[in-house]
């Protein structure tokens, strides 16, 4: 199997007392040191508390200025997309400072459809997939070709000794995303793949990896429990509902065996409804832009003050608290 639950009795000497930590093992074989605590925080947290996350864009408002105004905090989590190559540089760096002062970044990536072009509209496109290991394609030659662009980028965010929540093919059971238009086999075996050649060709220990359903999750489409360490699912619900079905889907998929994120949302969930449900998500991704702006700004202070939402603040040093070998 896969993860092996391991009872440590841990000596806290400030509290005077023995703790139980279940530690599970990432699929990555041989994870770097700061991967491996990042993973016991969120395990530890998990159905304790709710992780903040806020989703940044390189084009229209500042996000972090919006929040920092008018909540007087930070996220704990700041979402960053490879989605232009243009910004992709100064993305890096986003992750690499956001780990550096305390908080924790997630990666995504609207990859372009391969032989067609990078951004979002061409993400949009349908390809045939097969023709990504076709050698000689058009489709081939992008594919690989932008792996090895983004593996890149990774290994120097890796080298900085930084975790990274890596989300890439996401809400992939639609039908929107090129690697979604032809069901699950095909999407498996994409996912698969990226797994293979930036872990065991590229060496990228850093990544933990984070699947993203729909807001209807599918166990069809699950790649196996030896290719994710973390699943969820994302809606855009003009409400506050902290969408128990959705989540209780993700949670029948895994078997509630690793941490379940709300990965994008329009409204942030209630708290003091998450708690009265049991819907505990390990954490929430506001989406950017006119999305942050359209949440009731009393609402939003009312979540970043609420005690169950963790922010940036509050995230422990985790490499002191987490990272014991």
């Amino acid at each position: 199997m896969k993860r092996t639950l391991i009872l440590l009795f841990v000596f806290f000497l400030a509290s005077s007392h023995i703790s139980v930590v279940a530690q599970e093992t990432l699929c990555t074989p041989n994870p770097s040191k700061e991967a491996v605590a990042l993973y016991r925080y969120l395990l530890d947290m998990k159905g304790k508390k709710i992780l903040s996350g806020q989703m940044s864009a390189p084009w229209g408002i500042n996000e972090l200025e919006y929040l920092q105004t008018n909540t007087g905090k930070q996220p704990a989590l700041r979402g960053i997309d490879f989605i232009n190559p243009n910004d992709n540089a100064k993305e890096v760096q986003y992750a690499i400072d956001w780990w550096k002062s305390g908080g924790i970044p997630t990666i995504m990536w609207h990859m372009g459809a391969p032989g067609i072009g990078q951004g979002y509209e061409n993400s949009k496109k349908a390809i045939d997939i097969d023709k990504c290991f076709q050698e000689g394609t058009a489709e081939y030659v992008a594919f690989w070709s932008e792996l090895k662009i983004k593996a890149d980028m990774l290994v120097t965010i890796r080298d900085a000794n930084v975790p990274v929540l890596w989300r890439p093919f996401h809400e992939l059971n639609g039908n929107w995303f090129w690697w979604g238009k032809q069901g699950p086999e095909k999407f498996k075996k994409l996912w698969i793949t990226m797994f293979d050649y930036f872990v065991k060709e590229r060496g990228l220990n850093n990544l933990i990896w984070v699947l993203c359903y729909t807001g209807e999750p599918d166990g069809k489409w699950y790649p196996g429990d030896e290719y994710v360490d973390i699943a969820g699912a994302d809606t855009y619900s003009k409400s506050d509902s902290p969408q128990m079905t959705m989540y209780n889907t993700v949670k029948t998929i895994i078997n509630d065996k690793f941490p379940i994120a709300y990965h994008e949302c329009g409204i942030p969930p209630n708290p003091d409804k998450c708690l009265s449900q049991g819907v505990m998500w390990s954490w929430w991704m506001e989406w950017h832009t006119s999305y942050l702006q359209g949440v009731d700004k009393t609402y939003l202070k009312y979540v970043y003050d609420h005690d169950l939402v963790i922010t940036k603040d509050e995230v422990p040093d985790i490499m002191t608290q987490y990272g014991w070998n």
